[in-house]
């Protein structure tokens, strides 16, 4: 098992003949703005490319990438495993000088997938599929109830001291402050109450 998924494109480039890889990842490392980013599996996630030629230095990537992603609830911070099944597909074109594979937008709006090395690495070009085809936020269950915004409680496994009577939730929609409640959205005008005002 390999932990970076790799395709060597020496012989295509030299006489057009196809190129495939496939392996199990259990991660995937990239970088992205000068920072190393993970993607982490909950188990080793299958991938298979085949890479066909074109003309020139254009070719054709296409395969299959079945991870499960790692992914934090929403609510509570809790691993959420995704199950994603993506289907490859995209141009790629033959640059020496690129130091590093990158994606391009072609005139016609499709992304190419630039590399300078016939050794590719396609690490960020299959972490930046992933990242575009899972779920903008996840969470562990339905009914999560989130975590404390005092003390950082999880709220699932129970109560804590802060803990309102109506979840954080629906707080938020309502006007009031709940009896006890720490949580809750404070009316602007509650102390307004208790002030005496003369009589005219």
């Amino acid at each position: 098992m390999s932990d970076t998924p790799r395709i060597h494109l020496g012989s295509l480039l030299r006489a057009s003949e196809d190129a495939h890889a496939e392996g199990e990842l259990t991660e995937l490392t990239y970088e992205q703005g000068g920072a190393t980013q993970t993607l982490t599996f909950t188990e080793p996630a299958w991938y298979e490319v085949d890479i066909n030629s074109l003309s020139n230095d254009e070719m054709y990537l296409q395969g299959q990438f079945s991870p499960t992603l790692v992914m934090e609830c929403a609510r509570c911070l809790r691993d959420v495993a995704v199950p994603l099944d993506l289907t490859l597909g995209t141009l790629m074109r033959y640059e020496p000088s690129a130091d590093a594979p990158y994606l391009e937008e072609a005139e016609s709006g499709e992304d190419v997938l630039v590399f300078g090395d016939p050794d590719l690495d396609l690490s960020a070009y299959l972490a930046e599929t992933t990242v575009l085809a899972a779920p903008l936020s996840v969470l562990h269950a339905p009914d999560c109830k989130g975590l404390c915004q005092v003390c950082g409680h999880d709220l699932n496994e129970g109560p804590c001291e802060h803990m309102a009577q109506v979840p954080v939730e629906e707080i938020d929609d309502h006007l009031g402050v709940p009896e006890g409640s720490a949580h809750a959205k404070q009316n602007p005008f509650a102390a307004l109450k208790d002030l005496d005002f003369p009589e005219e």
